[in-house]
C-alpha cells in the first residue's frame, strides 16, 4: 500500500549530501545496568519527513524515541533538532509532543476539553484556543464529535482526538509510539491514509515507532530498521523491500525464500552459484564483491517466483528447477503456494488471483516447475 512520496523524487533531501537535517542523532547510546538497550546509533531524519522506526520487542526503537522526546537521557551520544542541542533539555523545554500508544485521553473531558488541555495550560487566550480546537477537529474529520467523551467514540476517533491533541500546540517535531496499535486490522489500514493526510497537510515532522511492517511500508518516507539497539538499515520502503543489505532486514521485511549457494562464477556483470538446495544453478544479471567457491545467501521474494506446468526456456541454463505444490492457501486477491522441490527445499510462492474462480489455476499436487528471472533475487553477504 505505497503512498504518494512527500517530497518530489527529485528533492528528496536524504539523497542530497549538502541537505540540512532537521534531526541528528549522532552516537547515542542507552545502557540500563550493563545492558545496552540502544547502542551507537546515528541517524539524520529531514524536515517534512514521516521517518518510521521499525523492528521487533526488544530492538530498542521505544527507547531511542524516549530519548528523543526527553523521558529518558542517553548514557552517550548527542541529539540535535532543528539545530539545538537537545541531549540534554527536559522534555517540556524541547519542540516535541509525544503520542502514546494508549491515547491517554482524560475520560472527564470532552474531544474539545481533550484538544484544549495543553493550550489551557499554557495560559492562551479563549478565542485562539477555540479556533485552534476548531482548526484541528475539522483537520482529523471530527467536528461533530467534540461535546462527546471519549467512551463515546470508536477506537479511531480516539486516536484522531489523541493526534489533535498531540498537534495542538504545533511542535516541530511529532512523536508517535505504536500510533495504530489499537486499531483492528480494517481501520488501521484506512487510518494509516488518514495519518498521511493529516502530516503532509501541516508538514510536520513525524517520528513513527512500529513494529508492523506494513505500517510502516505505507506511512514512512524512510524506514531505518532496528535489530538489538543498533540500525541495521535506513532506506526508502522501496530500498528496503527490493534491496535488503543483510539476512536479518530481508527476512525481517515481508515474506522471502533464502537458500544458500557457492559461487562458480565470478564476473563484472553476473555471478553464478551453485545451489543444492534449489537444486539448480541460480543465474544474477550484477556483479557482485565475492571470492571464487565463496558460499552466499540468495534471497526472493515469494511473488517474484512463477510457476509453470511446462518447462520454461532457461536462457543461462539456470533459474529453472522443479517441485510438487504441496500446499495452497486462497487469501482472495492471492493466492500462497507451499513447493516442495525436486531437493527437499520448501518455496513460499504467491499468484494474484486476477481470473474470477480459475478453472485453470494450478493446485495442490501438481508438479511444476519453478522459475525466476536473473534480476529477480538479492545477492546477500552478510
Amino acid at each position: 500500500m505505497a503512498k504518494k512520496p512527500l517530497i518530489a523524487a527529485d528533492t528528496r533531501p536524504w539523497r542530497d549530501p549538502s541537505a540540512t537535517p532537521f534531526v541528528r542523532i549522532r552516537n547515542i547510546t542507552k545502557k540500563f545496568g550493563d545492558v545496552a538497550a540502544v547502542h551507537d546509533v546515528s541517524l539524520d531524519i529531514f524536515k517534512s519527513e514521516l521517518f518510521c522506526l521499525l523492528g521487533g520487542s526488544g530492538s530498542g526503537k521505544s527507547t531511542l524515541l524516549r530519548m528523543l522526546a526527553g523521558f529518558e537521557t542517553p548514557t552517550s551520544g548527542t541529539i540535535e533538532i532543528d539545530g539545538q542541542d537537545m541531549t540534554h533539555v527536559a522534555p517540556y523545554n524541547r519542540p516535541v509532543n509525544m503520542m502514546f500508544q494508549s491515547y491517554a485521553l482524560f475520560p472527564h473531558m470532552n474531544v474539545e476539553q481533550n484538544i484544549a488541555y495543553g493550550l489551557k495550560r499554557d495560559g492562551l487566550p479563549k478565542p485562539e484556543i477555540a479556533d485552534r480546537v476548531a482548526e484541528l477537529l475539522t483537520l482529523v474529520k471530527l467536528q461533530d464529535y467534540g461535546a462527546r467523551k471519549p467512551h463515546q467514540l470508536s477506537g479511531g476517533q480516539r486516536q484522531r482526538v489523541a493526534l489533535a491533541r498531540a498537534l495542538a500546540k504545533r511542535p516541530k517535531l511529532l512523536l508517535l509510539d505504536e500510533p495504530l496499535g489499537a486499531l483492528d486490522k480494517k481501520l488501521r489500514e484506512e487510518t494509516q491514509f488518514e495519518l498521511v493526510k493529516i502530516q503532509e497537510t501541516l508538514g510536520v515532522t513525524f517520528i513513527v515507532v512500529t513494529h508492523d511492517q506494513e505500517e510502516a511500508m505505507s506511512l514512512a518516507t524512510r524506514i531505518g530498521v532496528m535489530n538489538q539497539g543498533e540500525i541495521a538499515m535506513i532506506g526508502e520502503p522501496t530500498d528496503i523491500y527490493e534491496f535488503p543489505n543483510s539476512k536479518f532486514v530481508a527476512g525481517f521485511i515481508g515474506s522471502v525464500n533464502m537458500v544458500e549457494g557457492v559461487v562458480t562464477e565470478d564476473e563484472p556483470g553476473h555471478v553464478r552459484l551453485r545451489s543444492a538446495e534449489m537444486g539448480c544453478d541460480i543465474y544474477v544479471g550484477h556483479g557482485v564483491e565475492c571470492a571464487p567457491d565463496q558460499i552466499l545467501s540468495w534471497a526472493i521474494r515469494p511473488e517474484k517466483v512463477m510457476l509453470s506446468r511446462d518447462k520454461p526456456d532457461a536462457p543461462f541454463d539456470a533459474n529453472v528447477t522443479k517441485g510438487v505444490v504441496e500446499d495452497i492457501g486462497y487469501l482472495g486477491d492471492m493466492s500462497v503456494y507451499q513447493v516442495l522441490l525436486d531437493s527437499g527445499k520448501r518455496l513460499r510462492v504467491t499468484q494474484t488471483n486476477t481470473v474470477r474462480g480459475n478453472p485453470d489455476a494450478i493446485t495442490w499436487d501438481e508438479p511444476v516447475y519453478v522459475t525466476w528471472n536473473d534480476t529477480s533475487g538479492s545477492v546477500l553477504t552478510v
